[in-house]
This record gives C-alpha cells, sequence and structure tokens, in this order.
C-alpha cells in the first residue's frame, strides 16, 4: 500500500470539496471519494444565494448571520464570476410581520457582518419604483437589500479543482465500502464504477456526507454518534421571468415562510424553496403536486398576473441535511453547523449541518478541530485571499463587465452572447478554454442554444464531467434551451465519444 494520506474525506458535497481544499493548500495529502457526481445532493440543489439569511434574525441565530454576511463579500472577491450581487425587494405585507420588525431586522442585516462591498437596505415606495409594477397594487411599500447569487454547483466544481492543483486527489463516482481503524490508522475500501476494489491508508477520516453522514457513521464505518441530521426538503420551480428589472423578490406567505422569486439564467425565474420533513431516500427526492400549489400560489397573492402549472418549466428538489435541534418547525430548525470530533486514534471528524454560504469558513472550523493533530505548518488559513479557478478577474466583482468585453475584442469571430456565457461560467478560464478560436466553427458541433462540442470536451477533460446531466444541468444551464430532439443528439454524441 502506498504512503498514508493525511486525510481522507467521504463526500463531495460543498463541504467536504471546502475542507479538501483548504486542507490540501495548507500542504496535506488528501484523498476525496464521492459516490456520484460532485456536489449531485444537495449542493446543486440550493436556492443558489449566498445570503446571511434575513430571517435566521428571527430565530435568534445572530452568530450564524455575522458569520454568512462577513463570508457573503469574502466569497463574492474570490468567485466573482460565479457570484455577484442581487438586490431584493420585499413588498410589505401587513398581516405578516410588522414594519418595525422589518427595519430592525434589516438595520441589524446592514451592520452585524461589517458590510463594505454590497449596498444598504432602503424603504421603497412600490406604487413609483419598477420593481411594483409586476406587483398586486395593494402593495404599496417594500424594502430593499442586498445578498448575492452564486452557481452552486460551479462553485462545488471550482472548489475541487482548485483542490486538485494543489495535490488533493479528488475521486467522483467512487464509493467508499468501508473504514477500519487498525494499526493507528483509517483503512478505507473503495468502490469504482465497474465494482472493483482498491484500498487506502488515512490518518484522519473526515465524514463530510451530508444527507447521508448517519448512514456513513452506522454503515460504512460501524460506530454510534448522538448527533443527527434531520431531513427537510426543499423543492423549487423555474418559470419564465415574468418582470422588469435584474432584481429578486422575497416574499413573505401566511405560515410566516419567505419564498425567494430570482431572476435566473437571463431569462428565466427560479421560485422556492418550500420546507418539508423528509424521512425517504434522499436519492429519490422530488416535488410533489402539494409544493407546486403552494408556491404558485404564493406568487399570486403577490403578482399582477395568474399563474398555471402549466408555466413551469422546470423543476428540483434537494434535502437539506440540517443539524438535529430538536425544534418542532422545520423552518426554525437551525442552519448553523456541528463539528463532532472522535479523537480515537486515528481521528474521526463528521460535519452535520451547515449552509453553502458558510462552507468556507466551516472548513477552517474543521481543519482547527483537528489541529493537534496536523503539523504546525498545516494550520496557516489561506483560503480567504486565494481566488477561486477564473476568479483572478481584474477589479473582482466590479471588473467582471471589463473582462467581458474584453473578451469580445479577442475573439470578434465569436458571437458576444456566447463570450459572455463563457465568462460568467469560467472567468478567466474561458480563455483557456477558447485558446486558438476564431470562429463557431472552432468550437467543434453546435447542439443548440449556447452549447459547443469544446465546451463539453472541456468540462470533461478538466471538470470530471462523464455524464448528459453533469453537463446539461450542473455544470452548466444548458439544459433549459435545448430542445428534447437537441438534448437527445447531445446525449447521442456524448455515448459515441
Amino acid at each position: 500500500m502506498s504512503e498514508p494520506f493525511d486525510l481522507c474525506i467521504i463526500g463531495g458535497g460543498i463541504n467536504g470539496v471546502g475542507i479538501a481544499r483548504d486542507a490540501a493548500g495548507r500542504g496535506l495529502s488528501v484523498f476525496l471519494a464521492e459516490k456520484d457526481d460532485l456536489g449531485e445532493g444537495t449542493s446543486s440543489r440550493s436556492g443558489k444565494l449566498i445570503h446571511g439569511g434575513l430571517r435566521y434574525l428571527e430565530y435568534y441565530e445572530f452568530r450564524l448571520v455575522r458569520e454568512a454576511l462577513i463570508e457573503r463579500e469574502v466569497l463574492l472577491a474570490l468567485a466573482p464570476h460565479i457570484i455577484w450581487p442581487l438586490r431584493f425587494v420585499l413588498p410589505h405585507s401587513p398581516e405578516q410581520r410588522p414594519v418595525w420588525m422589518i427595519r430592525l431586522g434589516l438595520f441589524l442585516y446592514d451592520h452585524l457582518g461589517g458590510r463594505k462591498v454590497l449596498p444598504g437596505s432602503r424603504r421603497v415606495d412600490l406604487t413609483a419604483a419598477e420593481p411594483g409594477t409586476a406587483l398586486r397594487p395593494s402593495f404599496r411599500v417594500g424594502f430593499e437589500y442586498s445578498d448575492c447569487w452564486v452557481d452552486d454547483a460551479r462553485l462545488v466544481v471550482l472548489n475541487a479543482l482548485d483542490a486538485a492543483r494543489r495535490g488533493a486527489v479528488i475521486r467522483p463516482r467512487t464509493r467508499v465500502v468501508q473504514a477500519m481503524r487498525r494499526d493507528g490508522l483509517w483503512r478505507v475500501r473503495l468502490a469504482a464504477p465497474d465494482g472493483s476494489e482498491s484500498e487506502i491508508a488515512a490518518r484522519i477520516l473526515v465524514n463530510a456526507a451530508g444527507p447521508w453522514v448517519g448512514d456513513v457513521l452506522s454503515g460504512v464505518i460501524g460506530v454510534n454518534s448522538r448527533r443527527r441530521v434531520r431531513l427537510v426538503k426543499g423543492s423549487h420551480i423555474v418559470l419564465r421571468k415574468f418582470w422588469e428589472g435584474d432584481h429578486a423578490y422575497l416574499l413573505q406567505n401566511h405560515d410566516r415562510r419567505v419564498i425567494f422569486v430570482n431572476p435566473y439564467e437571463e431569462d428565466f425565474a427560479l421560485v422556492g424553496t418550500t420546507d418539508i420533513p423528509y424521512e425517504g431516500d434522499p436519492r429519490k427526492v422530488a416535488i410533489d403536486a402539494a409544493e407546486r400549489g403552494y408556491l404558485l400560489d404564493v406568487l399570486r397573492r403577490y403578482f399582477r398576473r395568474d399563474f398555471a402549472e402549466t408555466d413551469i418549466l422546470a423543476e428540483f428538489s434537494g434535502v437539506r441535511p440540517l443539524y438535529d435541534d430538536e425544534k418542532d418547525n422545520p423552518s426554525a430548525v437551525t442552519r448553523d453547523y456541528v463539528l463532532d470530533l472522535d479523537d480515537g486514534p486515528p481521528p474521526l471528524l463528521s460535519i452535520f449541518g451547515g449552509k453553502i454560504t458558510t462552507y468556507r469558513k466551516l472548513a477552517e472550523h474543521a481543519l482547527e478541530r483537528l489541529a493537534r493533530f496536523l503539523p504546525p505548518s498545516a494550520r496557516q488559513k489561506w483560503t480567504a485571499e486565494a481566488p477561486l479557478p477564473g476568479g483572478d478577474i481584474p477589479g473582482g466583482v466590479h471588473g467582471l463587465a471589463s473582462f467581458r468585453e474584453a473578451l469580445i475584442r479577442r475573439y470578434p469571430g465569436l458571437p458576444a452572447p456566447l463570450l459572455g456565457h463563457y465568462a460568467r461560467r469560467y472567468g478567466t478560464r474561458a480563455l483557456e478554454m477558447l485558446d486558438g478560436a476564431r470562429t463557431p466553427a472552432d468550437l467543434g458541433r453546435h447542439f443548440g442554444g449556447e452549447l459547443y462540442a469544446r465546451e463539453a470536451d472541456y468540462l470533461i477533460a478538466t471538470e470530471w464531467a462523464e455524464t448528459a446531466d453533469d453537463i446539461l444541468e450542473r455544470r452548466t444551464k444548458h439544459a433549459l434551451r435545448l430542445t428534447p430532439t437537441e438534448r437527445a443528439s447531445f446525449e447521442a454524441w456524448l455515448a459515441a465519444r
């Protein structure tokens, strides 16, 4: 057997790849195994927001909100190509939260995290401002505040890519069959997609399996933990965008939950999320008729136009593995995380809960918990200042438009909208992907929309993509713009390739 890895990480969601990146950058040897595609579970089915969590203030989650607000601007600086500012309009609904409560919440939201880049909140006259034109006339007063949008699946992949560039071994579609303590090390048995098995050794095991963290503990490692995750299903629907402007909406519902209505991939609207206790197989989670009705009813209540199920163009559901704090209301269950350390020897660290906004801090805290098992040289924090791959755009988020224009000047023979797509998806890595291209013919076969063979080849070569869903649903959102015939053509090409 080869030399033991310092860390073996089970789980290729945002927490797993975040820990892998941080650890690899500290000079540790890292092995990460993910049973499916990177981010295929919860981490690609989120509400796609980097946000402090305005509504968590009602549950006195001040530490979590402060950490998330600080991280919001850190991540915006690290990945300005896949994270960008978004203004939210909150129409006031008198029968829900009173004005004083909203004002107080927004004041705290503006000041808890030391906001520097994003603009603050303000009151809005909806009868005179653009955001009010799509709303019913009964909504006359509202509030605006800032948060950030994120391409969640790409955030996962870019963390994995940076971890690999720093020496980590990243193995998607590799299932951990068993992990046993033996001779002071973890002996980890792995199963490849073809059924073949292999074994590695590691000094530390990190269980970042998300919804499956408990299953890994009991079934793979064979230990019990007093910690539990509580599975909560969140579903989203995708419609055609139905309002003017680039703002989003935050809508209060009768049950005191809030629903986000966000611009999505320029032409679409993403509406969600629901909060429903879930006890089934996380891999089989799906939206149901009641959830569709719930989300459409909220839209009908606030907006002038009517909505029907036939307006739904796409939908997805995810299972959030929240730390079980035994709250009765799923919306009140904490979004904070718990790091459970079993000293061993050898040590085992299990991750319970968490949210995409705080993944980088979670990774730092995980390595802090493991510090006494690591060499002194591995205790230096570094990720707050190091851009993710493609994120080294001059001027950061303020330089993205200039970068896009520079890309258009550099490749005058390629369509400007296509170059805008590449700038948003890949940042400065677009230059690597487009090297030598001068005309659309240089990009290879065109499958429809903005999908060319060169981009698919690039994702396969550099981002562990293998299936049509890997490419069309997660690493890009081309699925929204391909016809069934075009998708079938792409799938046939991919199979032949």
